[in-house]
């Protein structure tokens, strides 16, 4: 098939991931990259993303066209790149997909031993294909350290003078993880203006991350908080980001209301609105809690995510022993997620311990998901560093209180119902302790019908939606391309 050149009355705004929904999500990166988009688009701006082909139902299940095919040399390997596009525009923006065998056609965003060369691929040949078709975006904007060299190359590779011009934007989700490289990878990148390789290196090693920082016109944060966070604990990181504080924006992210709707969401075992609350969540309830063996006449709490250090994660058994081993405690523990080995053995350990008052799946189901949001009647998030949060978001949406460890986008997002118009239960310190005693307040606060009938209705009438940040992101878009 011939090369496509695009023409459009208007030049793009790309965003570049390694994830977005509902093609391949490990993460909030995933969500947010499926639903900004969706938001720009809607408000006029023509938008696309661009992320690795991935060997997942959704490729198979929707029809894309080739748009442009190639090839091009990763460090002495010769590699061949194909460019799809789903034809159809499905998910309300242009999805383009890009597959290299061999490195960008893998059944997972994540996990192999040469990640390193998985995303210089995918980053070279994003490049490679918008300057051998003459695309001109509007903006570049990048997501997370997968896509952290693309400034970089667009402004001092030599291949790409003509995209020099092009400002970019870097989003920041999560700090901690950068993809470093050795510098003996460097001959893999394509070819640079080597004065410049101060631009590449943090601590002598090319961090992609750092890079990204260095050479964006504009950086964002996914609250306003964790950017204040960033320049205290960043992995290595918190001097750069300090240095570059003024080319940066702390933004909320929002949450895809279309999907987050518990009136319409068609994974629901009853659909419900703010006017029927109490009875929309009470045969959720009953219903979940006839799945895995639970009382529904107790209040119960539920942890959603990664059994992963930063989440708090490895602090959810002690919390549940020290809970459930009170005999006096009334409380259902509904909990759904998986990682750390250890963690999962425990909370395999602790179900079988605790059966009619612990329910687990390790592992991960969207579905699952949203029916435990709507069970729930709150949700434990002790995280460590929790850089915006969606969980939270997607709780309130469906009248389940968060209890929250003050970080990042949760200090952000939740206030204490010991504050002016809080609406949830907040902790300080990432130990069990605290999150026990959280949860002590929380069983009062159940106990207490008519606030908790109030905490649910204010909470479902908060927006939450991409409507305000997407505003913020279109005037930066404004500004740098003025």
């Amino acid at each position: 098939m011939d090369n496509e050149i695009i023409s459009h009355t208007s030049k793009p705004i790309i965003h570049l991931s390694a994830e977005c929904y509902p093609v391949a999500k490990v993460g909030g990166l995933g969500d947010v990259v499926g639903a900004l988009p969706k938001y720009l688009q809607a408000a006029g701006l023509y938008t696309w993303v661009v992320m690795p082909w991935y060997n997942k139902p959704f490729v198979q299940q929707h029809d894309f066209e080739v748009v442009y095919s190639g090839a091009f040399y990763q460090g002495s390997r010769p590699l061949t790149i194909t460019v799809y596009k789903e034809k159809d525009n499905v998910l309300g923006f242009g999805l383009y997909l890009i597959k290299i065998p061999g490195l960008l056609d893998r059944d997972e965003p994540y996990g192999y031993a040469d990640e390193s060369e998985q995303f210089i691929a995918f980053q070279h040949g994003f490049l490679h294909w918008l300057t051998e078709t003459g695309i001109m975006p509007d903006v570049v904007h990048c997501h997370d350290h997968h896509t952290g060299l693309i400034p970089f190359l667009m402004y001092y590779g030599e291949k790409f003078a003509s995209l020099r011009h092009v400002p970019t934007v870097a989003t920041v989700h999560n700090g901690q993880y950068q993809g470093w490289m050795n510098w003996n990878q460097a001959i893999l990148l394509p070819a640079f203006d080597t004065w410049r390789w101060g631009l590449l290196d943090w601590d002598g090693i090319i961090n992609p991350l750092a890079a990204l920082i260095k050479c964006c016109t504009v950086f964002t944060t996914v609250s306003e908080g964790y950017l204040q966070e960033l320049m205290e604990q960043a992995n290595g990181l918190e001097r750069l980001f300090a240095m570059e504080r003024a080319k940066s924006v702390g933004i909320v992210n929002g949450i895809d209301t279309t999907i987050w709707n518990p009136g319409e969401d068609t994974m629901l075992h009853r659909n419900y609105h703010i006017t029927d609350v109490q009875s929309g969540k009470r045969a959720n309830k009953v219903f979940l809690c006839d799945a895995y063996g639970l009382d529904a006449e107790k209040p119960l709490l539920a942890y959603i995510g990664r059994f992963a250090g930063e989440k708090g994660a490895d602090l959810l058994p002690e919390i549940i022993e020290n809970i459930l081993g009170d005999e006096r405690v009334e409380l259902n523990i509904m909990v759904l997620g998986s990682g750390d080995p250890q963690v999962q053995s425990a909370m395999a350990d602790l179900a079988a311990q605790y059966k009619g008052r612990l329910g687990v799946y390790i592992g991960y189901q969207e579905d699952l998901s949203h029916r435990i949001y709507a069970a729930a009647d709150f949700l434990i998030m002790p995280s460590r560093v929790e850089p915006c949060g969606l969980n939270q978001l997607y709780s309130m949406r469906y009248g389940t209180i968060p209890i929250v460890r003050k970080t990042g986008g949760l200090r952000d997002t939740v206030p204490d119902i010991d504050e002016p118009d809080g609406y949830g239960i907040t902790f300080i310190n990432a130990i069990a302790a605290d999150a026990v005693a959280a949860v002590y307040r929380a069983l009062e606060l159940y106990n207490d019908k008519s606030r908790m009938h109030q905490l649910q209705e204010q909470v479902m009438r908060l927006d939450f939606s991409w409507d305000k940040s997407a505003a913020k992101y279109m005037e930066i878009y404004q500004n740098i391309t003025a």
